[in-house]
C-alpha cells in the first residue's frame, strides 16, 4: 500500500491578502513560519518512507520548519494561475466560479485543472509502496482529495492523509480550527 500524507504550507502575505500565488515563489510569513512549527510535534510522532515538497519556498519552508529537509520537485506545485497570479481571488467573480468549478478550471495563460492532475497523478503514482510526506500547495491538495471522492477547502499547515493505492481518504487534519478550539 502506498500512503501519502499531504501538507499544505503555512501562510504568505498573499494568502494573508487572497491574492492567487500560483507559480509566483512568495515566502512564508511570520505567522506562516509559526503555523508550520506548531505542526512539527505532531508530525515527528510518525514515520515517513520519503519527505517530498514543491520546490516553491514556501512550501519547502514549511517542510523544513514541520518536519525535515525535504526532496524538491516542480510536481507538487500548486496551480499555475497565469493571467490571475497576484490577482484577488475574493474581489473577482470570475476566479471565485472558475475555483469552486474546479474540473472545469483553465487559468488564462496557466494550467487547466486536467493538466494540474496529470502532473499530480504522475508523481504520486510513481512513489512506491510505504508512508510519504509531501509538502504541497491547497489547489494541488484539493486535486488529489477530489480522486478520493471528496472535496474542501485546504487551509494552511492542514494535513490530509489519503490511501493513495485505493484513491481512500484517511483523514483531514485541519491544524487551524485545532487552533482556534485550542
Amino acid at each position: 500500500m502506498t500512503e501519502v500524507w499531504l501538507v499544505r504550507h503555512g501562510e504568505t502575505a498573499w494568502n494573508a491578502l487572497g491574492r492567487m500565488q500560483g507559480w509566483t515563489d512568495v515566502p512564508l510569513n511570520a505567522a506562516g513560519e509559526a503555523q508550520a512549527l506548531e505542526l512539527r510535534p505532531w508530525l515527528l510522532r510518525h514515520a515517513f518512507d520519503s519527505v517530498h515538497a514543491s520546490d516553491l519556498s514556501r512550501a519547502a519552508q514549511t517542510a523544513r520548519l514541520a518536519y525535515g529537509e525535504p526532496r524538491l520537485t516542480s510536481a507538487l506545485r500548486e496551480a499555475n494561475f497565469g493571467d490571475w497570479e497576484g490577482q484577488s481571488w475574493q474581489e473577482r467573480e470570475d476566479i471565485r466560479n472558475a475555483l469552486l468549478d474546479f474540473d472545469a478550471f483553465a487559468a488564462p495563460g496557466g494550467e487547466t485543472a486536467a493538466q494540474i492532475w496529470e502532473r499530480l497523478e504522475a508523481f504520486l503514482s510513481g512513489l512506491p509502496a510505504g508512508r510519504h510526506l509531501c509538502f504541497s500547495h491547497g489547489g494541488a491538495i484539493r486535486a488529489v482529495v477530489r480522486a478520493t471522492g471528496n472535496d474542501g477547502r485546504i487551509h494552511n499547515c492542514a494535513v490530509i492523509g489519503v490511501n493513495w493505492t485505493e484513491r481512500r481518504l484517511l483523514f483531514m487534519r485541519n491544524l487551524e480550527e485545532e487552533l482556534a478550539h485550542g
